[in-house]
């Protein structure tokens, strides 16, 4: 379905406002009452609001407060570097956006999200293959962020490392409408307008902004457009009706490529001659709207949500002129022009015959993907990084269609979760380009497993927990992955198999006085074909699957409100993620033991947050990475550990029927030279993407209510 473009928002252009002093609004007041919530209700995983606190698997949530609260509402990682289990690399690349992986799952993922589902307003932000971006998540609108990890993931189907689920805002409270503006280190600046709130029971959000940034590497700016519309009604008593639309645009998003060691420790800032003789870069268009409708039947309640879009993509790389890939494979430029839609049905039903509480919970999930994607040589002549002779023509198509059942059953003192996905995956591919003489590269895939789960809590006293959780998970390659076959060889690589995993976790919840929570889990798991680089070179990269791996780890989550003045979060992370078996890859042996790629050992994330009054709060961040390895063999130079501070403050002020707020943050306050993101396997040696030094940024916004 075509996304009219009378649907589609431009967002706005910069204004000024003139704030009054913070001398003359101070308050003397202290602080009222602001107690940590410690048992945030989540749908995640149970698929019905529960107490995470309740749940019998690793499921945290992060507040509208810590979202917004001295961040600057650009990029996930801000949020979910919080969260246990998660490792949230910034590339400082608008062009292949942020790199998340979960207990190592998507951590060789070049560009976007894998491995991980995301979903936003049960609306899938990631395509029938499992590849997502974290960019199309507008932060301005969160209400709150739910990640789960571990076996209980597996319900959610191809995508074993775990779900990342936004939740935007209804629009409750009076009518009020907003307006902010944010300035920083290497040209940023952001202007975001906002409206929401409640009129005669209807709720609505409206939301736009504008990014600009030069980007702290040479050769990265960006821009990045971003519109958000919801409506939310209640059609009668029984039901509930919201409407979504969201779009997301980035024209011309420079692409600066990795870096290799030398260069990096010459120039932090430097790019690849190649990255400047092409031009790489990347521009987004992306559009969707959605529904999601709840009805209650009796004691019973009926969802389903559907959704439809449409995304453009043209990517300028720097595939060397003359390389067989650039004349005869896909060449260096890639478009492609998406169709997208699908949706959702779930049923939930108490059941009242048998003792304690029991919810069944059934469904089916659709979902389709079209790309009528081109390949071009990236020159034209002797210029370069323009688009050239045709090189690809073909329709992929991915879709997805996913029955489950899951049981919900509470009993005195324990917990049992239960249920089983039955995942089917299938990719066709329509070639509809003959003349590089590599023949006709059509075919199809299916992949199809079924992914059970199951997870028993017991309730020591009201306020320890502990758990057990086992599943089955399985990974599918996606069209990125396989685009290219091994070797010279062109078409798709249809011998690719899915990754298989083994999951067991065993978790302990604690509250502590009514004002700490604690969250500790220990887990293993094991794959069975693994996917992994095979070869990168030359802007192309195909995949194979290794043998066995095997992770273990350990997980630590404190939130704790030590006073009425103080709180403190703290998230530690210890993974030893290895391979379980020797492989050969491209010639060389990667030896049983060898370390995963893109994967720390070590990973602790510290706040401390002071609130003195109601009108001003300040924070200190901390954060610590081991070193990462960049390969398989684990032979090159790794990615050094490091460790960074960051500071914050947020000041607010009401007069009347305005609310004013200013925003002062200080990022890398030592100043700390590091290798903030890894590029896994990359065949030119350009592993590494190196973290801006200290960096500034300052904010303020006003809010009318009426």
């Amino acid at each position: 379905m075509e996304v009219g473009s009378l649907m589609k928002v431009v967002a706005p252009t910069c204004f000024a406002m003139l704030l009054p002093s913070l001398l003359g609004l101070q308050q003397t007041a202290l602080a009222e009452d602001a107690p940590l919530i410690l048992d945030p209700s989540v749908v995640t995983g149970s698929r019905s609001a529960s107490r995470s606190f309740d749940l019998p698997y690793s499921v945290d949530s992060i507040s509208r407060e810590q979202i917004s609260d001295g961040q600057l509402g650009i990029n996930a990682s801000e949020a979910l570097s919080r969260v246990p289990g998660l490792v949230v690399q910034n590339r400082q690349n608008y062009a292949q956006d942020l790199q998340i992986s979960s207990r190592g799952f998507g951590a060789r993922s070049a560009f976007g999200v894998r491995g991980i589902k995301l979903i936003a307003d049960g609306i899938p932000a990631s395509t029938p293959d499992g590849q997502g971006q974290a960019a199309t998540f507008n932060l301005d609108t969160a209400d709150r962020i739910e990640v789960l990890r571990g076996p209980a993931a597996t319900l959610y189907g191809s995508n074993a490392g775990g779900v990342i689920q936004m939740f935007s805002r209804n629009g409750e409270g009076p009518p009020r409408i907003g307006a902010e503006t944010l300035v920083g280190s290497d040209g940023l600046n952001k202007h975001h307008l906002s409206a929401e709130g409640a009129v005669q029971g209807a709720g609505f959000v409206l939301d736009a902004s504008r990014m600009d940034t030069d980007g702290y590497r040479d050769h990265s700016s960006a821009r990045r457009d971003q519109t958000f519309a919801k409506l939310n009604l209640e059609p009668d008593d029984d039901s509930k009706l919201a409407l979504i639309y969201s779009s997301l645009e980035q024209n011309g998003t420079q692409d600066p490529l990795g870096q290799t060691w030398a260069g990096y420790k010459a120039d932090p800032r430097s790019v690849s001659s190649n990255a400047l003789a092409y031009n790489t870069r990347k521009s987004i268009d992306h559009q969707q709207v959605g529904m999601n409708y709840e009805r209650y039947i009796g004691d019973a309640t009926l969802q389903v949500n559907a959704y439809t879009g449409r995304r453009s993509v043209i990517q300028y790389l720097s595939i060397p002129k003359g390389t067989p890939t650039n004349e005869l494979g896909g060449g260096g430029v890639v478009q492609f022009d998406r169709k997208f839609y699908g949706g959702g049905v779930r049923w939930m039903q108490p059941i009242d015959s048998v003792p304690g509480e029991l919810m069944i919970i059934t469904g089916l999930d659709f979902d389709q993907s079209e790309d009528s994607r081109h390949g071009y040589k990236n020159y034209n002549g002797n210029t370069l990084g323009v688009k050239g002779e045709l090189r690809r023509n073909e329709i992929d198509t991915a879709r997805s269609l996913d029955p489950y059942i899951q049981a919900n059953w509470a009993i005195d003192r324990w917990t049992l979760q239960a249920g089983v996905r039955h995942s089917t995956m299938e990719l066709d591919v329509n070639d509809k380009f003959f003349s590089n003489g590599n023949g006709d590269a059509s075919g199809n895939k299916t992949y199809q497993k079924n992914t059970p789960s199951v997870s028993v809590m017991y309730a020591f006293t009201p306020d320890l927990h502990g758990y057990i959780s086992a599943g089955k998970g399985f990974e599918t390659p996606t069209q990125a992955e396989l685009a290219y076959a091994p070797g010279d060889i062109e078409g798709f690589n249809f011998g690719l198999k899915p990754s298989e995993s083994t999951q067991y976790e065993v978790g302990l919840k604690a509250q502590v006085n009514n004002s700490t929570r604690v969250n500790a889990a220990v887990f293993q798991i094991t794959t069975e074909d693994e996917l992994v680089v095979n070869a990168s070179k030359d802007g192309r990269t195909s995949y194979q699957n290794a043998g066995r791996t095997l992770r273990r780890g350990f997980e630590l989550g404190i939130e704790s409100q030590l006073s009425e003045q103080w709180s403190a979060n703290l998230a530690y992370t210890r993974l030893q993620a290895t391979y379980d078996s020797n492989f050969s890859n491209s010639g060389k042996t990667v030896e049983k033991g060898n370390y995963l790629p893109g994967v720390p050992q070590t990973t602790l994330f510290a706040e401390l947050n002071w609130k003195p009054r109601d009108w001003v709060s300040t924070a200190v961040e901390g954060m610590y990475r081991s070193k990462i390895y960049v390969e398989d063999t684990n032979q090159k130079q790794a990615a050094p550990a490091y460790s960074v501070f960051n500071w914050r403050a947020r000041f607010e002020q009401k007069v009347e029927h305005w609310t004013f707020h200013q925003t002062l943050r200080l990022d890398n306050l030592l100043d700390r030279q590091y290798i903030g993101s890894v590029i896994v396997g990359d065949g030119n040696d350009r592993y590494y993407e190196a973290a801006p030094g200290r960096s500034w940024y300052a904010g303020a916004g006003a809010q009318y209510s009426f």
